[in-house]
């Protein structure tokens, strides 16, 4: 009976045994499939950085945010002294409204009073010239009979040439009077005041520059002045980080840049959050080979020439900073999707203090069925 028992005993035993090595074997296997069908990089998290800088030349008079807050797109920052751009705007205003006047008036034509005295002074003409008319002819008989002198038929002759050059001016003066402005003069007047509205607008613009609004969501890394320094558009007074998305700067070898295509989907991790996991896509992969920087930490021998691979990711709550070293998962088994088969959109550049602007682009809805993204898919140009 103990016999039994025992040999029971080694048979459980050896079952549990060989369950237990089976398992193991199944668990492998499984982790070698998985491992085959993933590829593994290594890297740095990365974001970008836009120096903001007030668009005008003026004295800061209130700076409204500290160093590590959180602003939002289209949030104040700062002011620079108004007083002389306000001054320059209504200066500007007051220019308009007299250039609109002076169109009006031409375009409105000459008043009905002015018209009527020009009437007036052509009838007045008329009359001084037949006057003038009468009396030459009586001179002319009193000299033919003797009775008046030549010096007075050569007054009278002289009058009367007077009395004929003022109605002909009268005449012209009253047709001038009905035709009204010259359409060169009204064409004039209003290039005019086109000029000035322009003037107008960028008046209003430099008034407006005197603000400075964050272009997008970030935090502020860095606060450069303060209020009663002299800003202008080569000095930056904020760094902004562009911390969601950011990316993972990593570097492939050239026996595995076949295995990846643009918009695959990636898992994220880090040793500062062990267990948690980012959702990632691939967003950039260099088209020129490079040597492996030493600060990367990777198992392949350095003075190989790999890719630059950037794997954007979500960073809603701020944990991925810049420089933190990451571990990027890749499975290989996707559905053949890549950015092709979405519709890329220019989405904005942002104006910073330095020459070269910081350009944003997005991935929209895509061009045919089965091709699938992460939904807010937000690439920053490379």
């Amino acid at each position: 009976m103990k016999k039994t028992k025992l040999l029971l005993l080694v048979v459980l035993i050896l079952l549990v045994i060989g369950a237990i090595a089976a398992g193991f074997k199944f668990w492998q296997g499984r982790e070698e499939k998985a491992r085959a069908n993933t590829l593994t990089i290594y890297g740095n998290v990365d974001i970008r950085q836009a120096q903001l800088a007030f668009n005008a030349s003026e004295r800061i008079s209130a700076l409204l945010v500290q160093e590590g807050d959180r602003v939002r797109a289209g949030q104040l920052l700062g002011a620079l002294d108004a007083q002389r751009f306000e001054a320059n705007v209504a200066n500007r205003e007051a220019k308009v409204a007299a250039q609109r006047e002076i169109v009006a008036r031409l375009e409105a034509g000459n008043r009905p009073e002015e018209i009527r005295k020009a009437r007036a002074d052509l009838e007045a003409a008329k009359a001084d010239l037949q006057n003038a008319q009468l009396t030459y002819e009586r001179v002319t008989r009193l000299v033919k009979q003797g009775v008046d002198t030549p010096q007075r038929s050569d007054d009278v002759r002289a009058a009367l040439d007077v009395a004929k050059a003022r109605l002909e001016a009268a005449q012209q003066a009253y047709d001038l009077m009905v035709l009204g402005p010259r359409k060169e003069d009204v064409a004039s007047a209003k290039a005019t005041l086109q000029a000035n509205e322009a003037d107008l607008v960028l008046a209003r613009r430099e008034l407006a520059d005197a603000k400075l609004y964050a272009p997008t969501n970030g935090v502020i890394q860095d606060r450069l002045l303060e209020v009663g320094d002299m800003a202008s558009p080569q000095k930056p007074v904020f760094t902004l980080a562009l911390d969601d998305p950011v990316w993972v700067r990593a570097y492939l070898p050239e026996t595995d840049l076949g295995k990846i295509r643009l918009g695959m989907k990636a898992e994220v991790t880090t040793d500062s959050f062990p267990g948690k996991r980012y959702e990632g896509w691939i967003g950039f992969i260099s088209p020129t080979a490079e040597f492996t920087p030493k600060s990367v930490e990777t198992p392949e021998v350095r003075t190989k020439l790999v890719y630059q691979v950037r794997v954007f990711v979500r960073n809603p709550e701020g944990e991925l900073r810049l420089g933190m070293p990451a571990v990027v998962n890749i499975p290989l088994n996707q559905p053949a999707a890549s950015a092709r088969a979405f519709g890329v959109r220019w989405q904005r550049c942002l104006r910073t203090a330095t020459a070269t602007p910081l350009c944003l682009w997005e991935l929209v809805q895509p061009k045919r069925r089965g091709a699938s993204l992460p939904a807010a898919l937000q690439i920053f140009g490379a």
